[in-house]
C-alpha cells in the first residue's frame, strides 16, 4: 500500500509538472514576441541573446535579457533557501511558493494591461518579474524532483531522449514523459504566441491559471502524516 501511495504521488507530481512546463512555453512567447525578444523562463536563450547582443549584432536587446537573468537567479536563490531543509517532495512551503509564482504573473498581467504597449520601465518591471517567478519555479520543480522535467528548459530532455534511444544505444527510458515535456513546452509556446494576438496580459493570466490549479492540486494531493501511517500499518 505504502508502494502504492508513493507511485501515485509521483504520478501526481509527473503531470503536474508538466503543466507548468506549458506554463513556461506560454511565458516565453509571450517575453520573446510581446518584450521586445527576451526569454523569462529559458535562460540559455537569454544567455545567448545577451552574448549576440554586446557585438552590436542586429540591435538585439541587452537590459531585458540582464534582468530576466538577474530576476531568474533572485527567484531560484529564493526558493533554494526556502525549501533546503525540507525532503525533496511537495510540502506547505512548495504551496507558499507556488502561490507567490502565481500571485507574480497576475500583477505582471496587471501592470501590462495599463497600456497596450507599455512604456520601457513598465516593460522592464514586468520582465523582471516574470523571470524572478520563471526562477522560483523553477527551483521548486528541482526541489519536487520529477525526473527529467525541469519545467524551464528541454535541452537535456531531449539529450536524455536521444542518448536513451534505441539509435544511442540503450532502451527508451522515460521517452513519455520526455516526448510529453519536449512537445507540452513547444505547444505552450504556441498558446502563448495566439493569445499574444489578443493581449500581451492573456497569456500571462493564462499561466497564472495554470499555476493555480497545479498549486491547489499539488497541496490536496501530497501525502499527509495520518495516510503515511495508515500506509505502513504504524
Amino acid at each position: 500500500m505504502r508502494d502504492a501511495m508513493r507511485r501515485d504521488v509521483a504520478r501526481t507530481h509527473l503531470l503536474l509538472m508538466l503543466a507548468l512546463t506549458f506554463s513556461t512555453g506560454v511565458i516565453d512567447a509571450v517575453g520573446y514576441l510581446g518584450l521586445d525578444r527576451v526569454f523569462t523562463g529559458n535562460m540559455t536563450g537569454n544567455v545567448v541573446i545577451l552574448g549576440m547582443a554586446l557585438t552590436g549584432v542586429d540591435d538585439l536587446p541587452v537590459l531585458g535579457p540582464v534582468l530576466a537573468l538577474i530576476g531568474f537567479l533572485v527567484g531560484a536563490a529564493i526558493g533554494g533557501r526556502t525549501l533546503r531543509t525540507f525532503d525533496a517532495g511537495w510540502s506547505n512551503k512548495t504551496t507558499l511558493l507556488f502561490s507567490f509564482v502565481a500571485v507574480t504573473l497576475i500583477a505582471s498581467a496587471i501592470v501590462a494591461t495599463i497600456e497596450s504597449e507599455p512604456p520601457h520601465f513598465l516593460a522592464f518591471s514586468v520582465t523582471t518579474a516574470l523571470g524572478l517567478a520563471m526562477g522560483l519555479q523553477a527551483a521548486v520543480a528541482r526541489h519536487i524532483a520529477v525526473k527529467d522535467i525541469t519545467t524551464v528548459v528541454v535541452t537535456s530532455t531531449i539529450t536524455g531522449l536521444a542518448a536513451d534511444s534505441f539509435a544511442g544505444g540503450e532502451g527508451l527510458n522515460f521517452w513519455k514523459r520526455r516526448m510529453g515535456a519536449i512537445l507540452l513546452i513547444g505547444a505552450g509556446a504556441c498558446a502563448g504566441a495566439l493569445l499574444l494576438t489578443i493581449h500581451i496580459a492573456v497569456g500571462m493570466l493564462a499561466s497564472a491559471l495554470i499555476t493555480v490549479v497545479v498549486t491547489i492540486v499539488g497541496h490536496v494531493s501530497k501525502p499527509q502524516p495520518g495516510d503515511l501511517a495508515e500506509a505502513t500499518g504504524l
